[in-house]
C-alpha cells in the first residue's frame, strides 16, 4: 500500500512539474487568482494522470 501512494505521489509531482514549465512557458506574470487555479488544475489534473497510469479506476470498478 505504502509503494502504491508514494508512487501516486511521485507521479503527481513530476506531471505538476512539467505543467508548472509549460505555464511558464506560455505565461509572463499571472496574478494570484491565476496562480491559485492554475496550482488547483495542475493538482486535479496530476492526480488524475497518477491514477489512469497506475490503473486505479480499473480496480475501482470490478
Amino acid at each position: 500500500m505504502i509503494r502504491t501512494v508514494v508512487m501516486t505521489a511521485v507521479l503527481t509531482g513530476v506531471f505538476c512539474a512539467g505543467f508548472a514549465v509549460g505555464v511558464d512557458w506560455l505565461t509572463d506574470m499571472l496574478q494570484r487568482q491565476q496562480v491559485i487555479v492554475v496550482s488547483f488544475f495542475s493538482g486535479f489534473m496530476g492526480s488524475l494522470f497518477a491514477q489512469t497510469v497506475l490503473g486505479r479506476w480499473r480496480e475501482r470498478d470490478k
